[in-house]
Order: C-alpha cells, then structure tokens, then sequence
C-alpha cells in the first residue's frame, strides 16, 4: 500500500511543473496583452494612450521580456513567496484577490457535495433496489429533468419564487451590513438566508447526474453470484445490499474526487454572475475576457493543482476501498 502511495506521488510532482508550463502557454496564447485590450477600451471612449507610455509600463510589470524569463520568474515567486503576479485589472497582487474568494467558494460547494451525496446516494440505491416501480420512473424523470434544466435557468426561477412567495432577497451572499463586517455567528446566520439558492442551483445537476450512475452500479452488481451467495447465508437485505454492492457501486463516487477538487475552486462561472456571488468564478471570467494574464493563470494553475491532488486522494481512497486497484 505504502509503495502504491509513494508512487502516485512521484508521478504527480513532475505532472504539476508540466501542467504550470501548459498553463503558462495557454495564458500567452490570445494575440496582444492586457495593455493592448486597455489601449482599445480607452480609445472606445475617445481617449488616446501614447505607445511609449504603454511599452514602459510593459517593461515596468516584465511583459517586455521572453516567455521563457517570464515563466521562471512567474514560478519561482510562487514557489518561494506565494507570489502569483500582480493584477492589472484591478491593480492589487494576485494571491489578495484569490485567497479573499477562495474561503467562500469552497465553502459553498462543500455545502453542494455534501447535499449531492447525502441525496444522490440513498436515492440511487432506492431506485435500483425498487427496479422498474413507480417511484422508480419518478425518480428517473426527476434526474433526467434535473440533468436537462439549464443551471442559470433555475438560478432565475428560483431568485423569482424566493423574492415573490418569501419576500427574500437571495441575491449575493450577505445582506449588505454584512458583506464588509469581520466573521461572527450573526454573519454566518447572514450566509446561510442566502446561501440556500445557490446550493440547490449548483447541486442540481450533480446530483441528478450521480443518482443515474448509483442506479446504474447498483443494477451491475445486485445480479452478480455473490449477492445471491450473501442473501442464501441468511443475511437480512439491508445488510446485503449496504455491505457488498453498495461498497463496490461506491467507486465512481470516489473516483470523481479528482474532479470535485477543482470545482470546490472554480464552481459555475454563469450561475454566479447571474446570482452575483462572490466567488472566483466571476472573477476568473473576467480575468479571461480581460488577458489578466497573471490573474487568469494563477487561478487555472490552482485549478489545475487541485485536480492532480484530488485526483492522488481518489487513488489512494480507491486502493483502500478495493484492494485489487493497488496491485495495478
């Protein structure tokens, strides 16, 4: 186990310096700057900038040196200062406008993994258990239809029944004697009024989506002899099922880990806008639409970051649950 361990390490450690430098490229790639995009926004509203003035303000942030120089310099500042660059478009360093979002939006999407599960994974079970009932065709119709409703979609529905039937404004995260105020229980209180619309939003979709491949697992593996050899030992059916199929149709969900690391960080980008939370994800759009580049790239190298590690956690959690994974 202990070598299974050190070797998922060891290949993730070089994977993250190759994904930095894929990073690195993508962020360069769109042609011009984020002077360039400026120079342009400003002759839209009539005025002119002089080009020397922008070429010594490329020199001054290093824009004006080779990719390559850029690169090292850009890791290196991150590696040992947790330095991510500074953001021209709002003209403070990086690390400030990340870490003063990043609490929020984990926090939020902890709250929408946590209700995903706690529903996708009794109800699954549920519906594969029940095969072909009513309730099962309910069930099915819900997720497709979940599945199929547009995220932004349902934001709006939603925004407009809170506002409507409960005089609620649902929108941001805090009311606004909060939004500036330091961190107490009463604020926490704030969070959760108007959390609700944004957790049901955004855990939709997941959860109706996991519902289908819990029922899905569990109709592969109930059929399977064992099953039939644990239910011939007197076994009572809730121990059947919970102790041996559910254990094994649990291996996607565990698996997916590496995808709910980054999304913890990224969460939906339009979902926010239209429900105006301050999250990264609003801000990562604008950094993109804007060549922030530094912004732009230190939120997809976090992105990125998390996705190796919480793939690594996946690994490891799957050798623990099913020990044939680690013989592999």
């Amino acid at each position: 186990m202990l070598r299974y361990i050190i070797k998922r390490i060891l290949i993730a450690i070089p994977l993250i310096f190759f994904v930095s430098v894929a990073v690195f490229i993508i962020i360069r790639l769109p042609p011009g700057d984020f002077f360039d995009q400026y120079k342009i926004k400003l002759a839209e509203t009539g005025t002119h900038v002089d080009e020397r003035v922008l070429d010594q303000m490329r020199k001054e942030y290093g824009l004006d040196q080779p990719g390559t120089v850029q690169y090292f310099i850009w890791i290196s500042n991150i590696v040992t200062r947790g330095d991510f660059g500074f953001s021209f478009e709002y003209n403070q360093p990086v690390a400030n406008l990340i870490w003063e979002r990043l609490f929020l939006t984990i926090l939020i999407n902890l709250f929408v993994i946590l209700l995903i599960w706690l529903i996708a994974i009794p109800v699954g079970v549920y519906s594969a258990t029940h095969k072909y009932s009513a309730i099962d065709y309910m069930l099915n119709l819900i997720a497709f239809l979940g599945t199929g409703i547009p995220s932004f979609v349902l934001a709006m529905i939603l925004m407009w029944v809170a506002y409507t039937y409960f005089n609620a404004d649902v929108g941001g995260l805090f009311s606004r004697e909060y939004i500036s105020a330091p961190w107490s229980l009463a604020k926490f209180v704030d969070l959760l009024k108007h959390a609700w619309v944004a957790v049901i939003v955004l855990g939709v979709g997941g959860t109706a989506g996991l519902i289908r491949t819990m029922r899905a697992n569990m109709l592969d593996e109930l059929p399977k002899p064992y099953v039939d050899t644990a239910r011939s030992k007197g076994l009572h059916e809730f121990a059947v099922v919970t102790k041996y199929p559910l254990r094994v149709a649990l291996n996607p969900f565990i698996s997916g880990i590496g995808y709910v690391f980054p999304q913890l960080i990224s969460g939906a980008q339009v979902t926010a806008v239209v429900l105006n939370l301050p999250t990264t994800g609003p801000l990562l759009l604008q950094a993109l639409l804007s060549q922030d580049m530094y912004l732009a790239g230190g939120f997809i190298l976090i992105l990125s970051i998390f996705g190796i590690i919480g793939t690594l956690v996946s690994d490891i959690l799957l050798a623990i649950v099913d020990p044939r994974i680690r013989y592999n």
